[in-house]
Parts: C-alpha cells; sequence; structure tokens
C-alpha cells in the first residue's frame, strides 16, 4: 500500500512578481532554494527538478498580475514550470 504524503505548499504572490528578478527573488525564498541556485532558468529547473524535496504544490496567487507585468518571460517560465511538473509526478503548480 502507497502511503500519501502532504504536499509542501508555497504560495507565491503575483503581485509582488512583476519581472523575472522578483520571480527569482519570490521563489527563491518561499522554496528556500540553496545558495548554488544560479538564478537563471536553466539553473531552476536543476534545483527544481533535484535538489527540492516533494511532493510539492506551487500556488501562483493573483498570477494575471504577473503574467501582465513580465511580458514574454511569463511564458517563459511558465512552460518551464510546465516541463518540471511532467518530469517529477510529485511537482504541481496552481494559477489563481
Amino acid at each position: 500500500m502507497r502511503i500519501k504524503r502532504t504536499p509542501f505548499s508555497y504560495r507565491l504572490p503575483g503581485r509582488k512578481i512583476r519581472s523575472l528578478e522578483e520571480f527569482y527573488d519570490v521563489i527563491s525564498l518561499k522554496l528556500s532554494l540553496p545558495e548554488h541556485f544560479g538564478r537563471n532558468l536553466d539553473a531552476l529547473w536543476d534545483v527544481l527538478t533535484t535538489d527540492l524535496k516533494g511532493p510539492v504544490e506551487i500556488i501562483w496567487e493573483e498570477s494575471a498580475v504577473s503574467k501582465r507585468a513580465m511580458g514574454p518571460v511569463y511564458d517563459r517560465v511558465i512552460a518551464l514550470l510546465a516541463d518540471v511538473e511532467k518530469e517529477r509526478d510529485d511537482f504541481h503548480v496552481i494559477f489563481r
């Protein structure tokens, strides 16, 4: 019998994420990313797929605010998070 574990749940405040740098600031703080996190999308992929203990649930609140402010880079971040979801069966992102 498989034991279901409660996910670590992290809330990202969309109103505070208006640029890629602010996204890195918030996600680093909320998820307590390691010191070696390089603040780029490749490094984010590495820590989310190998270093972060799961199960993980990320709730990006007011994500539409971030989307408007970040422009096309928002789509790159979302694509990376979707790829992490495909890679890990214990990682999930909710957009509100």
